[in-house]
C-alpha cells in the first residue's frame, strides 16, 4: 500500500514553481500575480485564504487579498470583480467560496473574466477542459490528477467510481479521467445520494475518488483489493482529547480501508495540499495561456 503524500507532493511543486519564478525574474518577464476576494469571515475560508497567501510568498508570486464584510451587497462584490478584471498587474485570481447566502453565487462565477478564472469555475473554462483544450482546470481535480501522475498511478482502462457530482469536484473529476489523456483513459461511473446498489457498484471499481462530504462514509466491504482510493472529503469531528477541539475526517474510513489499497491519500495532508499547489499551477498558466 502507497500512501500519496499530497503534503510532500505540493511541496516539491511550490519549490519548482519558485525556480520558474527565479527565471522569470532573470529574464526580465513579470511575476504571476494572484488576488483573491474574501467575504465575511468564515473560518475556513479564512484559513484556506491565509494559506494560498502563505504560498504565493513561498514560490514568489504577487499576492492581494480582499476581505469584505459579510453584509457587502452582491452589487458591491461585482464592482470589486470588476475592477480585477480591468487590473493589468492582477493575472489571475479567486472568489473565495461559500459567499454570504444573499449573494447569488452563479452571477458572481459569471462576472470574474474567463482570462483570470485561475479556479476554473467559468462556465468558458469549464467548456473547454470538457473539449480537453488548454484551459484553467478546477483546482482539486487537477491537484488530484497531478498526484496521480506523479505516483504513476496506473489509470488506463480501469473502472473508476465518482461519489459526488459537484461542479467543484465530482463532475469535472469524472471528465478528467474518462479523457484520453494520462492520468484518465478510465471508465468512468459518476454516482450520488440517489444512486442504486451503491456499494456493489464501488466494489468494482479500480479507483474511487470520494467527494461526498459525509465522514467515513466509504467503508471497507464496499474496496476491493488493490484499489486506488482518493479521499477529497474533509469534516471537522469534535474531540475533547485534542488541543483544537475537533479532528478531521474524510469520506473514507481509512483504517479501515487502507490495508486493502494499493494507493491511498491520507485526511489531512492529501489532497487538501494538492488543491492549493494547483491553484499556485494554474497561476502560473496565466502567461502560457495568453500566448
Amino acid at each position: 500500500m502507497v500512501v500519496l503524500d499530497g503534503k510532500l507532493t505540493s511541496s516539491i511543486i511550490r519549490q519548482e514553481l519558485a525556480e520558474k519564478v527565479k527565471s522569470l525574474k532573470s529574464a526580465g518577464k513579470k511575476v504571476p500575480h494572484l488576488a483573491a476576494i474574501l467575504v465575511g469571515e468564515d473560518g475556513a475560508s479564512k484559513t484556506y485564504v491565509n494559506a494560498k497567501v502563505r504560498d504565493c510568498e513561498e514560490v514568489g508570486f504577487g499576492s492581494t487579498l480582499i476581505k469584505l464584510p459579510s453584509e457587502t451587497t452582491e452589487k458591491e462584490l461585482l464592482k470589486a470583480i470588476a475592477k480585477l478584471n480591468k487590473d493589468e498587474d492582477v493575472d489571475g485570481y479567486i472568489v473565495q467560496l461559500p459567499l454570504p447566502d444573499h449573494i447569488n453565487e452563479t452571477n458572481i462565477l459569471l462576472a470574474v473574466d474567463p482570462k483570470k478564472d485561475v479556479d476554473g469555475f467559468h462556465p468558458e473554462n469549464v467548456g473547454k477542459m470538457t473539449l480537453n483544450l488548454p484551459t484553467y482546470v478546477p483546482a482539486t481535480p487537477q491537484g488530484i490528477v497531478e498526484l496521480l501522475r506523479r505516483y504513476d498511478v496506473p489509470t488506463d482502462g480501469k473502472n473508476c467510481v465518482v461519489i459526488g457530482r459537484s461542479h467543484i469536484v465530482g463532475s469535472p473529476m469524472s471528465i478528467l479521467l474518462s479523457q484520453h489523456n494520462y492520468p484518465g483513459n478510465c471508465t468512468v461511473t459518476l454516482c450520488h445520494s440517489g444512486t442504486r446498489d451503491l456499494k456493489e457498484i464501488c466494489q468494482k471499481a479500480d479507483i474511487i475518488v470520494a467527494a461526498l462530504g459525509r465522514p467515513a462514509f466509504v467503508k471497507a466491504d464496499m474496496v476491493k483489493q488493490g484499489a486506488c482510493i482518493i479521499d477529497v472529503g474533509i469534516t471537522r469531528v469534535e474531540d475533547p482529547s485534542k488541543k483544537s477541539g475537533f479532528r478531521l475526517l474524510g469520506d473514507v474510513d481509512y483504517e479501515a480501508v487502507a490495508h486493502k489499497c494499493s494507493f491511498i491519500t491520507p485526511v489531512p495532508g492529501g489532497v487538501g495540499p494538492m488543491t492549493r499547489a494547483a491553484l499556485m499551477m494554474n497561476t502560473m498558466r496565466v502567461t502560457e495561456l495568453s500566448e
